[in-house]
């Protein structure tokens, strides 16, 4: 009989790694050992952080600003955040209702935590981001998955929210620009789910984290800004790491109203404190910068352009189809279904992760397979390399799907 104290409470039990952490490390480590990898799967863009922002971080060190901060974050930056909101969403957060967090992940984790009482459903638009699921169980919460069209690029409808709210239906979460499909929801679209919202009395938890990331002619708007009724009942999120290329900074933040932002508050004062007191100086170096703005539309410009050349190029390939356009985030969430049940050399590709797999072992190029984002039968390809990496990886994207074959009778 085994002596060991088991010490993992039920919900750890069922709570996974995160799967594109996971993936993303692997292919790191595979990098690291000088294999030539193509990492289609990153969830962050190649540019660099922004002059100001590191600058910001070296005069902070310099200075000695390099102790607590108020839990909620500095006042200066969430001054900053405030402005930054308003200007950019037509939003009217005070600095008061507005916490700042270790990365834009634990904001959202925060904001379940706060709202969420045993057994409480939240609607959850899928294909989603891989960890709301995990996030709303460890919240004590049941997630009831509400999926799209995918020639509507997935995007949910008020007749869907409808149909699959009951009475403990509490919150919806909704993700705009959505990872993992790019899709980027109208002002008409937000409106009509606002309505529902309304009427259903739901809490909608509003994660905006690639507000800034929207190709034209689409266009972002900011949930909370759609009227006075919106802006009571959304949990805004938003940070700095997809804006600003600051990913490893960790800062992202909430707003909402003021008994939310403080029962975050008082979740995060007991679990993390504040966010790191440089990286929160290197965050307010961003938002205030001059240039921001212009260098945010020129990124914009670069990363439209390979997102143009993967949409052509993933048009063409063998089994493949994007069935929809994406017009947000960096993401293009493409269909392998006709792949499914066909074989590369000795392995039968029977899932989206089998595929994944064989194209990583025989081509080295990284795709994120759909199953853990609620789409079977589809990968996430990222496009966030540079051109010329994006384009050799697409040519043995291509190498691959050419090499399928159907099964040969032995096989089935």
């Amino acid at each position: 009989m085994s002596t060991e104290l088991s010490v993992v409470g039920d919900r750890a039990r069922i709570v996974p790694a995160s799967a594109t952490a996971s993936l993303d490390a692997r292919l790191k480590d595979l990098t690291a050992s000088g294999q030539d990898v193509i990492n289609l799967t990153s969830g962050e863009v190649d540019f660099p952080t922004l002059p100001s922002a590191c600058a910001a971080a070296v005069e902070a060190i310099a200075s000695g600003l390099t102790r607590y901060t108020a839990v909620a974050g500095t006042a200066e930056l969430r001054r900053a955040i405030s402005e930054w909101l308003s200007a950019r969403h037509g939003t009217s957060y005070p600095p008061g209702q507005i916490v700042v967090a270790n990365g834009a992940k634990q904001a959202l984790f925060n904001a379940l935590m706060a709202m969420l009482n045993p057994g409480d459903e939240v609607l959850l638009p899928a294909p989603y981001w891989v960890s709301f699921p995990h996030m709303i169980t460890l919240a004590g919460g049941t997630a009831r998955v509400v999926t799209g069209s995918p020639g509507g690029g997935f995007k949910i409808t008020p007749e869907a929210i409808s149909a699959h709210a009951t009475a403990r239906t509490r919150a919806l979460v909704l993700n705009n620009p959505v990872n993992p499909t790019g899709a980027v929801y109208s002002r008409a679209e937000l409106e009509a789910i606002a309505e529902t919202a309304e009427r259903l009395d739901l809490t909608v938890v509003s994660d905006e984290i690639y507000a800034e990331l929207v190709y034209p002619p689409a266009t972002f708007t900011s949930f909370a800004s759609l009227s006075d009724d919106a802006m009571r009942r959304t949990v805004t999120v938003n940070g700095v790491s997809k804006t600003f290329a600051m990913t490893g900074w960790r800062i992202g933040y909430a707003a909402a109203a003021a008994p939310v932002i403080k029962a975050m508050t008082a979740i995060q004062s007991h679990s993390a404190s504040g966010p790191s007191s440089i990286s929160q100086r290197a965050a307010f170096g961003a938002l205030t910068s001059p240039d921001a703005v212009a260098e945010l539309a020129r990124r914009r410009a670069d990363l439209d352009r390979r997102r143009r050349i993967l949409i052509e190029a993933l048009a063409g390939l063998p089994a493949v189809r994007v069935p929809f356009e994406p017009a947000g985030a960096f993401f293009v969430l493409a269909d392998v279904s006709a792949c499914l049940g066909r074989r590369h050399g000795g392995t039968v590709i029977g899932d989206a992760a089998t595929f994944a797999q064989a194209l990583l072992d025989s081509e080295l190029v990284g795709v994120g397979p759909g199953d853990s984002f609620g789409a079977q039968g589809y990968v996430r390809v990222s496009y966030v390399v540079p051109e010329a990496r994006l384009r050799e990886g697409i040519d043995r994207l291509h190498r691959f799907t050419s090499a399928l074959r159907d099964q040969g009778p032995g096989l089935r």
